[in-house]
């Protein structure tokens, strides 16, 4: 198996439909230059849940698919050893040992990077400490409005290491959660338009408003770091939705097909994986979902 840069990204919070709709918009160039976007559901409806599952290679994985990698029980583009049934892993496909894939991509050599943008990552905490603690660099950038700053500590720490070495670099980018801001937004940061069990001030259109102004500025302050890995593997994801009113729910942290529904963009070493889907020619998982648990009730 050759050899690949790996760049894992996670939108925290961002909504599959807020993707949807920039996409329609044209607004994604650069985040959609990776390969075909895909409808698939989290592993868990919180950050912690999400990115420990992801730690173990059980990625977002797309309804119906029996594909590897877009199914992760069908194969896992990161297979632990032990972790879970094997798939039909491929020459492809990373494995890995140790006791998660940060860990695994250190002992095969790898530089591993990361930086992440929501407490979850705080080092400072002890539970955010279990999340970062893999990573031989990690920085917790201290509030969901840092990808500027993140994008210059990789830089600076990709542009110091040796060329002869893989590096494997994670990013959690945070203007895509509550409040949903951006630097040079021309809108308020405060309040948000989304609060657990809302308030006077949420509104669903807003909401949507917000992070998808917010997801097209993420796209463009990326471009520089999808080049660099342009001939390696990205995965591209969220690690949950939020809920905007529907069902009386608002935020994420509960079970729902808004947080389980979200956005997956794959590439393997430089090709592009799956068929594009168009949102408009098949009903959405989040509404497969709703009406299977509705059905059982």
């Amino acid at each position: 198996m050759a050899v690949s840069d790996v760049l894992f990204i996670s939108l925290d919070s961002c909504r599959y439909d807020t993707f949807v709709a920039a996409h329609r918009q044209g607004v994604l160039p650069h985040l959609e230059a990776i390969g075909p976007l895909h409808e698939a559901l989290a592993p868990s409806y919180f950050t912690y849940g999400s990115h420990a599952a992801f730690w173990m290679g059980f990625t977002p994985g797309v309804i119906g698919s029996v594909e590897p990698w877009l199914n992760p029980k069908a194969g896992k583009l990161f297979r632990m050893a032990f972790a879970g049934h094997a798939g039909r892993d491929g020459e492809q496909s990373f494995r890995l040992g140790g006791a998660n894939i940060v860990e695994g991509f250190r002992q095969q050599g790898y530089l591993t990077l990361g930086s992440g943008a929501v407490d979850w990552f705080n080092t400072a905490s002890e539970t955010g400490s279990v999340l970062a603690k893999p990573f031989e660099q990690f920085q917790f950038a201290g509030n969901t409005w840092s990808l500027q700053n993140q994008l210059v500590w990789l830089e600076e720490h990709l542009a110091a290491a040796s060329l002869d070495q893989p590096r494997f670099v994670f990013l959690n980018v945070g203007e895509t959660h509550v409040p949903y801001w951006h630097q040079g937004a021309n809108w308020e940061r405060w309040p948000s338009p989304c609060v657990p069990f809302g308030d006077e001030h949420c509104s669903a259109s807003e909401s949507a408003r917000r992070q998808r102004a917010c997801l097209e500025w993420v796209d463009q302050q990326l471009a520089p770091l999808l080049e660099r890995f342009r001939d390696g593997t990205v995965l591209i994801c969220a690690d949950h939705g939020d809920c905007w009113g529907e069902d009386g729910l608002w935020e994420h942290g509960i079970s729902h097909p808004a947080t389980l529904t979200v956005p997956l963009l794959l590439r393997v070493r430089g090709v592009p994986i799956g068929v594009s889907s168009s949102p408009s020619r098949f009903r959405s998982a989040a509404s497969r979902l709703k009406r299977w648990l509705r059905a059982r009730l």
